[in-house]
């Protein structure tokens, strides 16, 4: 236990070690080129919510219009090569997390004793709530808060919630308050919170689908999960789901690896770099992140994927062949609607995400009807959509796929799946939050105009 303890340790000490060199670093990237310019703002970006604006410094990933996204200049099929584990599976989310924070491929010892810290956190605070729901009633804790909500409140709803409710928890917030904090020292308090947040998640998330998406009474639970600290954080969000086949942990640890960060500017990262530079503490900035990630427009979208997929199979009738699909393909385009999970705003190729989950299906469920649906559709529908001459990316993104995976693998409630995205989304928004309070980013307070004074302007 000393010695996982000292790894762990050394994860800390590696970004205490990191901090003054990056100040420096930024401090000299501002005095050199504080006033050259990034890039040029146009009308058509102001009033299409800030879209190609270069705005924010957001260390943890970058995407790239050719190789997808990057973590910490990896790529996934990199992440899936020199992340330590055993080659025959997925890297776990601690490895990535490792990465993040530290811009640095973890040991496979270092991966393993932040696992267990995060494992030791997680079995902690389920414990501690197990035994005030059996004895102490005076202490509440955040499952009663869950339990005071209907069973049929938003899964996403419950989930912001929650972490509202271990808000009182928060480390930062109490230091901030006592008035002895060194601004220099408000990252370590961030740091523990976001350690704690992230081991916290899934187990609540497990606990909000088993009382409120499982509708039979067999799996149905509104019992505190059980840790099994001997687990990775995703092996263990799946078991305690339900869900402990080797294949379908798999599946969690993909799942969790390649939704955890997009960059800065989408809404449920940026609306957590924006409330945290306020000196919002985790719990209250990644609530804040999950609010946004619940729209139709973000967090959605592979629900949408699945609905119209759903409407192929009982219109195809199992004919899959290539003239059939083309011709469903081509008539949803003619009904005004858009071929849901093809397309994105800067990826011009298939997003690498699809390509990872593609190559987990041909592995684990090559004979899926719906896997095989959608593989149809891979060779059609960017023929199709180009054809048009109006697409600029025909190809398909991760959300084309993901649906297909859990359902396969018998998580079906898809009111449920954004809540997953959100455990997986912690990683990278929560990463970030860390470096922005080390590296000492200002609070974010853009400039805003009104639509007379552009008219002005330009008249």
């Amino acid at each position: 236990m000393e010695e996982k303890k000292a790894a762990f340790d050394g994860l800390k000490a590696q970004i205490e070690s990191q901090i003054p060199s990056e100040i420096a670093r930024l401090k000299a990237l501002k005095t050199k080129y504080g006033q050259e310019k990034v890039g040029e703002v146009t009308v058509n970006m102001l009033m299409g919510g800030m879209r190609g604006i270069v705005g924010m410094l957001y260390e943890t990933s970058l995407l790239d219009a050719n190789d997808g996204i990057r973590f910490r200049g990896l790529t996934i099929p990199e992440l899936q090569e020199k992340l330590p584990g055993k080659r025959d599976r997925e890297p776990i989310p601690e490895a990535l997390l490792f990465l993040l924070l530290t811009n640095k491929v973890p040991t496979e010892k270092e991966v393993e004793a932040l696992r267990a810290d995060l494992m030791e956190r997680a079995e902690k605070f389920a414990k501690e709530c197990a035994m005030n729901d059996a004895g102490n009633k005076s202490k509440k804790n955040v499952f009663d808060a869950l339990r005071a909500l209907p069973e049929e409140t938003h899964p996403m709803t419950q989930l912001s919630a929650a972490c509202l409710a271990m808000q009182n928890d928060s480390k930062f917030s109490k230091m901030y308050a006592s008035g002895t904090m060194k601004k220099t020292e408000y990252w370590k308090y961030i740091y523990e919170d976001a350690l704690d947040l992230i081991a916290k998640l899934p187990v609540v998330a497990a606990y909000i689908y088993k009382r409120s998406c499982v509708k039979e009474a067999a799996r149905k639970s509104s019992e505190v999960p059980t840790v099994d600290a001997s687990l990775d954080l995703a092996a263990n969000f799946s078991q305690m789901m339900g869900f402990s086949s080797n294949e379908c942990k798999e599946l969690m640890r993909l799942y969790l690896t390649i939704h955890a960060d997009h960059e800065g500017g989408n809404v449920s990262a940026h609306a957590t770099h924006l409330v945290g530079s306020a000196l919002s503490d985790p719990y209250l900035s990644f609530s804040a992140g999950l609010n946004g990630l619940a729209g139709p427009l973000h967090g959605l979208a592979n629900q949408e994927v699945l609905k119209w997929l759903k409407e192929a199979q009982v219109a195809l009738k199992g004919d899959y062949s290539a003239e059939t699909v083309k011709t469903f393909v081509e008539n949803t385009l003619k009904s005004g609607r858009v071929v849901p999970g093809y397309g994105h705003a800067v990826l011009r190729r298939t997003d690498p995400r699809y390509e990872c989950q593609r190559e987990f299906a041909l592995k684990h469920m090559p004979d899926d009807e719906m896997f095989q649906l959608v593989s149809r559709l891979y060779e059609i529908v960017p023929d199709v959509l180009k054809a048009t001459g109006k697409v600029q990316n025909p190809w398909p993104n991760v959300d084309a796929h993901s649906g297909v995976l859990l359902q396969h693998f018998g998580i079906k409630e898809e009111n449920f799946y954004t809540v997953m995205f959100g455990v997986s989304r912690s990683i990278g928004c929560l990463s970030q939050l860390i470096l922005s309070r080390a590296h000492g980013y200002a609070i974010e307070r853009p400039k805003s105009v009104t639509s007379k004074w552009l008219e002005e302007k330009f008249q």
